[in-house]
């Protein structure tokens, strides 16, 4: 990875190092709090970037600083081409990471190893068959666990994103700590956000204390580990355990003060922060033959401190004019 000088930096003295970028949004499950019951209104399919104009939109970022890309969905392995794509962003001498709900990653874990992908973060809620098909509205279970263990046996850096609803998984905190006794593996708790149709009320929700009660209340001893820089999540491991586990906790301790991330939609619009409500266009100049670089640079000065503006609660007025999750990108 060649180290390039910062310039999408905000108004904060950030500098902007970190790029998601989502695929489609497309998905094979339907998980509740990602998917609104209705469902969504699907992106008509000539406004989604092209494969070669995502390419480009990567190799301008990283022209201007990014060093690291994650590509999301939807679920980006539904993508049409997918295999194509990553080998060439791989070219791009970035460090490549991928979201997925792993249904269909067998088919690509050799490219994966092939191309140094290592880097994987599964979407999985519950270790629990019956509970995974009331979350996703969806039958993969066991293809899903076959095809995280295989990961496992090829010693992937493997995360499980774990996104806690009270009454729904909360109950399972202990046997997903449980999995990191004898596997390297880390397990990252997500406190329950806010989207568009969702249905979000925090007495669903599960904090960090309550999650850290939990896990010392049965396992003992938990030891706090270092926090990369930029991290997203706050990072532990119980004593005497091979893996680790972290909690994303963007209600009840929000980590935005040195936030380094940027998304970008399946549409090519690029989101200054996860909950922002104003987007900025960058597929339509691009199409138009523009130079991306200042747009990007200039964007980046609207960026508010803290989860775009709702710095002390979540405020159902702002996040409701928001996207549903599945559409701005894991």
């Amino acid at each position: 990875m060649i180290e390039r000088t910062p310039k999408i930096i905000d108004n904060f003295g950030r500098p902007h190092t970190y790029l998601r970028i989502s695929l489609t949004d497309r998905c094979n499950l339907r998980c509740f709090y990602c998917m609104p019951e209705e469902g969504i209104e699907l992106i008509e399919r000539p406004n989604i970037m092209t494969l070669e104009e995502i390419i480009e939109m990567a190799r301008t970022f990283r022209d201007l600083g990014v060093h690291t890309i994650r590509l999301t969905g939807g679920e980006p392995l539904v993508r049409k081409n997918f295999d194509f794509l990553v080998e060439e962003l791989s070219k791009l001498g970035v460090t490549l990471k991928l979201t997925t709900n792993g249904i269909v990653l067998d088919k690509y874990l050799d490219l994966f190893e092939k191309i140094g992908l290592r880097k994987i973060n599964f979407s999985l809620d519950t270790l629990d068959k019956a509970k995974s098909v009331f979350i996703t509205k969806r039958d993969y279970y066991e293809r899903i666990m076959a095809n995280l263990n295989r990961a496992l046996e090829m010693d992937m850096e493997l995360k499980l994103n774990v996104v806690l609803i009270k009454g729904v998984n909360d109950n399972e905190i202990n046997d997903f700590i449980a999995l990191t006794k004898d596997k390297n593996l880390v397990i990252k708790f997500i406190e329950f956000m806010p989207f568009k149709g969702n249905k979000w009320d925090w007495n669903k929700g599960v904090g960090r204390e309550e999650i850290l009660h939990t896990i010392g209340s049965s396992f003992g001893e938990i030891e706090e580990l270092h926090n990369p820089k930029h991290s997203t999540s706050t990072n532990f491991r119980v004593k005497g355990h091979q893996g680790s586990f972290g909690i994303v906790s963007t209600i009840t301790n929000p980590f935005c003060d040195d936030c380094n991330r940027i998304r970008l939609t399946a549409d090519g619009k690029m989101k200054n922060c996860l909950f922002a409500t104003s987007e900025t266009d960058l597929l339509s100049h691009l199409r138009n033959g523009e130079k991306l670089d200042e747009i990007i640079i200039n964007a980046i000065k609207s960026k508010k401190h803290s989860r775009d503006g709702m710095e002390v609660k979540m405020e159902q007025e702002h996040y409701e004019q928001n996207r549903s999750m599945i559409s701005i990108g894991g």
